[in-house]
């Protein structure tokens, strides 16, 4: 019942082609219905003239144009509703998506949400389609179909009484034994599409270690187990067409060779050749109507796994949110983190962070250093409320992050992430994400100050060059470089460079610092790198193992107190060395 409202709730503006829907369909069945009574009429008067020929002629055309128009209309408001329930249920993932903080995003994988907002949605369109005409249409022919049948021959109608059950029984099982192959066939499609975007997006490490058979036998394998799931459910569909017309065509028989028999004994008065003929139609809607009803419960029974997987994500709320009345400015970039930690998820074993005590004053340069796993990149994504702490406090400009509205404090905290992306467009439309409406000259200036106004000039197309989807046709140097020009145009409080120049030389390293510190003195930078060049100039650097903060200090400092630092130097001017003597 929660799917339900939960589907529901996404008709919206689409409630009246569902209601009118229904309405037509009404009209159809009673049309189609009492078609046959009149034309056992037509065959009984046959025999007496023009007059009941021309009467009941005329009455069954207005009838059928009724019928042939009520059916195209309700057929028309139903694809309306149907395909406006899929549009807003695709709509109102992606806008739930949009809103999700990292804890969320986390629970999810791409390829399954984007399985959700295409097969799934596919399938339960498909499935309300068939509800408001299929689900009303079915059991209303029934209803009237027996009705009719036992107004003109009780005895005979009992016949169909004797088949229902039977048939019932039948497409029971068949769908009881069809649906986990549906269940475990959208885990597959999952797998599938998660192959699919992982070599795409890796297709130059692919073709760089020549295993593209690999891919393709990988792929092929995803491909195969989908083919086999939905191979074995359709094995098993095939028998409902045969059990469908095995039950009609033996009803007919049987009502055809008693109706026959009661014509004969009675000599037309028990049953005339007009009621055993609308019998034998009323038997054909009848079982007609078990048959759809078989064909719905098939689609409701592979939709039903598809309305749980879509209702997860409606369901998942965000567990960041904007209190009421939320601060709206931000004084200033100094950051306190007072006993802090934070871990991933309540069922996680350890605490990602662990009591961290960290004052960083408005304007101040950060550097921090770490192993892969200190938590780093955790550490940093707290302070813009892409995470929530677990424990402790954490105050930007003197106030606790959780009293800010969250748009107003990610304003004014850039985060350039280790994994950031650029999006489909000119390099102009990335870089006024950070900024839409920035003029051409700010544009300009924060590439200069990102040192990526140089090759920008390159281009033959300059700023309107176009930018392919992930940011494929530049080099990542490149694309690092972009990504902190998109950053520094929203003129933050706050500027967090996670690992973000990591692909660019030292010496493009050294001139963005230097840019930074020139031209943004009141901003907040914290850097974090793999480099001790990129932070050795930093105010203090904060040495980072195991999700604590171990060692804090200058460059100098560190090298004489901390043992984790003066190793990853030592080893990193020793390895320069090499390089310089080979």
């Amino acid at each position: 019942m929660h799917i339900l409202k939960t589907i529901a709730k996404s008709v919206k503006e689409y409630k009246l082609p569902s209601i009118l829907t229904p309405v037509f369909i009404v009209v159809e069945v009673v049309m189609e219905t009492v078609i046959p009574m009149i034309m056992s009429s037509l065959i009984d008067e046959f025999g007496q003239g023009m007059d009941p020929i021309l009467k009941y002629g005329a009455i069954l055309l207005a009838m059928a144009v009724v019928s042939l128009v009520s059916g195209m209309l309700a057929a028309r408001f139903a694809a309306r509703a149907s395909t406006g329930l899929a549009a807003n249920l695709r709509r109102d993932m992606y806008y739930s998506v949009q809103d999700f903080s990292f804890k969320e995003i986390d629970k999810f994988s791409v390829s399954s949400l984007v399985t959700r907002m295409t097969t799934d949605v596919t399938n339960v369109q498909n499935a309300y389609q068939m509800v408001i005409r299929g689900a009303i249409r079915t059991p209303l022919m029934l209803i009237f179909a027996f009705a009719m049948a036992f107004s003109l021959n009780w005895e005979i109608a009992l016949c169909y009484l004797a088949a229902v059950p039977i048939v019932g029984v039948a497409l029971f099982l068949i769908v009881f034994k069809v649906m986990p192959y549906f269940r475990r066939s959208f885990r597959r499609y999952d797998a599938m599409n998660a192959s699919i975007q992982e070599n795409v997006r890796a297709i130059r490490v692919v073709k760089s270690f020549v295993t593209e058979d690999y891919e393709k036998q990988k792929f092929a394998r995803h491909v195969e187990d989908v083919k086999n799931d939905f191979t074995r459910a359709e094995k098993i569909l095939a028998l409902n067409n045969p059990v469908m017309m095995f039950s009609i065509y033996t009803i007919i028989m049987i009502i055809a060779a008693i109706g026959s028999q009661m014509i004969i004994n009675s000599g037309g008065t028990a049953l005339t050749t007009g009621e055993l003929t609308a019998l034998i139609g009323y038997a054909g809607q009848i079982l007609g109507s078990m048959m759809m009803l078989s064909m719905i419960m098939v689609m409701i029974s592979m939709s039903i796994e598809s309305a749980k997987r879509i209702t997860e994500v409606l369901d998942t709320k965000t567990s960041i949110v904007s209190p009421e009345n939320g601060i709206e400015d931000v004084p200033n970039g100094e950051i306190v983190f007072d006993r802090v930690s934070f871990r991933y998820s309540e069922k996680a074993e350890r605490n990602a962070l662990e009591n961290i005590n960290l004052t960083i004053r408005s304007g101040e340069t950060v550097g921090i250093i770490g192993g892969t796993g200190s938590s780093k990149s955790t550490l940093i994504q707290l302070i813009p409320r892409l995470y929530d702490v677990t424990e402790g406090t954490l105050t930007v400009g003197g106030i606790n992050v959780k009293d800010y509205d969250v748009k107003a404090l990610r304003d004014a905290v850039s985060v350039v992430l280790q994994k950031n992306v650029l999006f489909e467009g000119s390099i102009a439309e990335n870089i006024r994400w950070g900024n839409k409406d920035a003029s051409d000259e700010e544009v300009k200036r924060v590439c200069e100050l990102a040192q990526a106004a140089e090759f920008i000039n390159e281009f033959p197309d300059k700023y309107d060059t176009h930018i392919e989807q992930g940011g494929a046709n530049v080099s990542g140097g490149q694309k690092q470089r972009l990504c902190i020009a998109r950053a520094l145009l929203k003129k933050p409080k706050i500027l967090i460079l996670d690992d973000s120049t990591s692909a660019v030389d030292t010496k493009t390293d050294a001139l963005i610092r230097k840019a930074m510190r020139e031209e943004i003195p009141d901003t907040t930078k914290i850097i974090i790198a793999q480099r001790v060049v990129s932070v050795e100039d930093a105010d203090k650097i904060l040495v980072m193992d195991g999700g604590r903060i171990v060692d804090v200090g200058t460059h100098e400092e560190l090298l004489k107190t901390s043992a984790i630092y003066r190793e990853v130097y030592e080893s990193q001017t020793k390895g320069k060395e090499v390089e310089d003597n080979g």
